[in-house]
């Protein structure tokens, strides 16, 4: 598996997640919606990434020893 391939799928997973826990816990546990602040996290870090080219997510998958998809 690449880098690329593991970061979407991550990001996938984090907003899937965020999603449930406020549809599960909004108005049991939490009195506003505050899950949602991480689904607006990971956005905002894939906004940023695709103007600035740079993922925090890469470079801690890349110090795992996970490959790019690209030798450079």
């Amino acid at each position: 598996m690449t880098i690329q391939r593991a970061i979407r799928i991550i990001a996938g997973s984090f907003i899937l997640l965020s999603l449930f826990l406020a549809s599960r816990y909004n108005g049991v546990v939490l009195t506003e919606p505050s899950w949602l602040w991480f689904t607006a996290f990971i956005g905002v870090n894939l906004l940023q990434s695709g103007f600035t080219n740079w993922c925090l997510m890469e470079t801690i998958l890349a110090k795992l020893g996970m490959k790019p998809c690209c030798e450079k």
